[in-house]
Formats: C-alpha cells, structure tokens, sequence
C-alpha cells in the first residue's frame, strides 16, 4: 500500500478488494445465451464477439480528481482531451481500432461557456484519435456534484468503442522473456495519481495553480496538472499495421509501471534504460516526501504507454513509433521472473502488491 497516496485519500489496498467483490459477482451474471465475452482477464479493455472472426472492443473510464484542477483553475477546454485518451488509449492495448466514443457530463449547473469548453477538448481529442462521438448524456445533479468552488462542479466519463479481427486480438499470450520492452513518453502527470500530486504541491508544498517554480521553466502548476494525457492511437495502430509481431501493449496509467504486469502470464519485467521523468515529478517527491518506491508505484514518471516485441524487431518498432512520439525507446525486456517488475537502476523490485527496496 502507498502511504502518501493513503493519506491522500487514496486507498490501494481497500480499493483492489472492492474492484475483486464487484468483479465476483457481476461474473456469475447469466444472460440468457451463450456470453459474447471473450476472456482477457485483468486486461485494458473488454472484447464481445459479435460476428465471424470479429470482435467489437469496449473501454469506459473518467478523468478522475483532474476534475477538481480544472475547477479551482476555472479551464476546462483541454480536460476533454484526457477523457478520450483514457479510454482510446486502453482500447488499442487489445489490438483495436477505436471508433467511436460516448461521453457522460454530470454538472452541478449546466453553464453553456463550461460545456463549450468541455466540448472543445472532446473534439480535439477525438480527432487526434479519428474517432466520432455520436452522442452522449448530459445531466444537473446539483444534489451530488459540489464544485471548488461551487457551481463549477462537473465530472467527466467516456466510453470508448472498436473493432478488431478475433485472431488479431494482442492479449499478451505471445509474451516471452527476452521480449523487448518499448516505452513511449508521455507529457507529464496525465490524469492518473492527480490527488496525490496536488497533496504535494498544493497542500504539503504550498503552492498556488498560478505559482511557476524554476523547476517547471516558466509553466506554472495549473498549465502542468492540466496538460493532456497523451494519446497513442495512431502510432500503435500503425505498429500494428506494420507486420511487427506485437505481442503486448500496456497503457501506463494508476499503479505506474506495474500495469505491466497485466501483460502475459508467467514472465516478468526488467526496467533497464527508464524514460526521463518530467520536471513536475520530481517536485512531487520532493515537496510531498514521497519515496522513489512510490512515486513509480503511483505515476507514469515519463512512460505513459509500453509495446512489447521480439528483440529483433525492436530497432524498427522504436523508429516507427518514435515518428509519432520522438523519445520512444527500449526501456527493458521481459524476464522469466514470474508476476515480477524490477528497475535496478533504482534498485526497486515488486509485484502486484506494490514497489520497494531491493535487498
């Protein structure tokens, strides 16, 4: 368990065991025919067969406490973007071509500059992703959304949708040890451990949004929490199109670089070479005394998506990716140290349980 993620507010532990009751049950739901889904289990996204040889993709998920950002700074017109990365960049860990996405606004008042606003993110995200967004729900839930400050209260859901041939489904089952673990950079803090962020530096380091430390060059904590989460659609759907064998694709979101060991069954991962983390990281750490065990168990720190190929393919997948998003590289490789994620260069070893010092 992370302790300044805890008293955050963030509770890893109790959270997996309600995720593991809620996922007990809805299990066992019986729906009258045979199931559409196709088991990839603790997965990025979900797959139903609904034809010969082909399978629509599913992907649901929020901007989380970002929200809260975005309220207290009074900008909303980037938020959007995040919303759609969160969901297409789950989708294609599985192979698929996003689609389409349906967006959930729930507001405390409906204010028409706000959800102009909002809508201009979800229309940049969607064309950086080439997707549509058909529809979506708009609700006033003033009795449940309390803005910072009120009446700016909003939350932001979206679900994602795509399409993908059943035999070309990347679910992490051609993962061998040897394999080359590729990292994509990300743009800094995107829209995962953002509670814990703004414990350090808003309540533990007393800084204001406005406030600009040297260590972000001039941007100030505002412009850096709000920065859009990377979206990787196209440079992996190229990827994919390539003819490289890709035999696992992670999307680096809560829990950091342990998502990876969503990935493939019986192997484990080395971190080598780790991406260079943002600036604003190591403000995190220093300002909300953060240990390196949790800062990487938390956040991206740098690598906000993974690819995993054979070793001979990775000098050309690298390259290929690295058009798209310039500071892709090798960041490790796969190991037989089952359930295991290991990054000597900090020496920092776990499993799903969480990071810590290596003995």
């Amino acid at each position: 368990m992370t302790d300044a993620y805890a008293a955050a507010g963030v509770d890893t532990v109790r959270a997996d065991l309600g995720v593991g009751a809620l996922v007990e049950v809805l299990r066992g739901i019986d729906p009258g025919r045979v199931p559409l889904a196709i088991p990839l289990a603790g997965h990025f996204a979900s797959v139903l067969r609904i034809a010969p040889g082909l399978g629509i993709a599913l992907a649901t998920d929020s901007v989380g406490s970002k929200v809260i950002v975005a309220e207290q700074a009074g900008r909303f017109d980037t938020i959007g973007i995040d919303c759609v990365a969160m969901n297409v960049n789950d989708l294609i860990c599985v192979g698929a071509e996003p689609l389409a996405l349906l967006d959930y606004v729930a507001v405390e008042r409906a204010e028409e500059e706000q959800l102009r606003e909002l809508a201009l993110g979800l229309r940049a995200g969607a064309e950086l992703a080439g997707v549509e967004i058909p529809g979506g729900e708009v609700c006033q839930l003033p009795e449940v959304i309390r803005g910072h400050p009120s009446p700016r209260g909003f939350d932001l859901v979206g679900s994602a949708f795509g399409t993908v041939a059943l035999e070309r489904i990347v679910d992490g089952s051609e993962c061998r040890p040897g394999d080359a673990l590729i990292g994509l950079p990300s743009s800094g803090v995107h829209a995962n451990g953002v509670t814990l962020a703004r414990r350090a530096l808003l309540q533990a380091g007393g800084l204001s949004l406005d406030a600009a430390p040297d260590e972000l060059g001039g941007r100030t904590v505002a412009d850096e929490l709000l920065r859009p989460t990377t979206i990787y659609v196209r440079a992996i759907l190229e990827l994919l199109r390539s003819g490289t064998p890709v035999h696992g694709l992670a999307h680096i979101t809560g829990g950091g670089l342990l998502n990876l060991l969503r990935i493939g069954a019986g192997i484990g991962y080395e971190i080598c070479e780790p991406l260079s983390p943002a600036p604003v990281f190591e403000l995190i750490a220093r300002l909300g005394e953060v240990s390196a065990a949790e800062m990487w168990e938390v956040f991206n720190m740098g690598c906000g998506f993974c690819a995993i190929v054979p070793p001979d393919c990775a000098a050309a997948a690298v390259e290929l990716l690295g058009r798209h998003h310039p500071g892709t590289a090798v960041v490790g490789r796969l190991t037989d140290h089952a359930g295991r994620l290991s990054v000597p260069a900090l020496a920092l070893e776990g499993d799903r349980s969480g990071l810590r010092l290596a003995p």
